[in-house]
């Protein structure tokens, strides 16, 4: 069997009797927005904290995030699980203020989140005719590449892989940045430190969600 390179990055593969296989595609060739979001503990939710980090050419970027005044009090349930306060977002921007600066963060051609659902569904209440790009969801492709865990919700996986190893101590769980940045961390470890890289199509391959009971919830 012998390979033609294609123009996406990927190979093409011929057997010998003429047929071509799968294309196999480097994942870094695709660009990725991580997104993590805080609500304020009411039904439906609002955003109380957002953070997009990029990763671009398989290389993470710089966290941006933003606190966001909810029309609704937080909740204390909710602060008691992020720690932000109603003073805290007391004089913060609405959402309707950034807006444009939430889309233009969110203009990747692939969205990454930790059972993304949640946040994607928030994103959409939110961003009104916003057009979610492709999704990948590292809660999912953790069950399905890490099935030796026993947990797989994000704070089990950070604690097994040693994600937040060298974070400010300024970030903290439950905090949009901090948790933007370990499932970056997270979908690179999964992507990309087997003994050979996963291609795009793997990542794509996605099985149906789980265990409800692994899903996390957004206060």
């Amino acid at each position: 069997m012998y390979v033609i390179p294609t123009t996406t990055g990927g190979m093409v593969g011929r057997t010998s009797a003429g047929r071509t296989a799968s294309i196999v595609t480097d994942w870094k060739t695709l660009n990725y927005v991580v997104v993590d979001v805080e609500g304020n503990g009411q039904q439906p939710p609002e955003l109380v904290e957002l953070a997009a980090v990029p990763i671009v050419g398989g290389v993470i970027g710089e966290p941006v995030s933003w606190l966001v005044r909810p029309q609704r009090r937080i909740t204390s349930f909710a602060r008691g699980v992020h720690g932000i306060s109603n003073d805290a977002v007391a004089d913060a921007p609405t959402f309707t203020a950034i807006t444009d600066e939430v889309r233009q963060a969110l203009e990747h051609p692939a969205l990454i989140a930790h059972n993304a659902p949640v946040d994607v569904s928030v994103l959409r209440r939110e961003l009104g005719e916003w057009e979610c790009p492709e999704v990948f969801d590292t809660l999912r492709l953790a069950r399905r590449f890490l099935p030796q865990q026993d947990s797989h919700r994000l704070g089990s996986l950070v604690e097994a892989f040693t994600l937040a190893d060298g974070l400010s101590p300024d970030l903290r769980p439950h905090r949009a940045a901090y948790d933007a940045l370990v499932t970056a961390r997270l979908f690179v470890l999964l992507a990309g430190t087997s003994d050979v890289p996963r291609s795009l199509e793997e990542l794509r391959d996605q099985p149906a969600e789980g265990k409800a009971d692994e899903a996390a919830t957004l206060f």
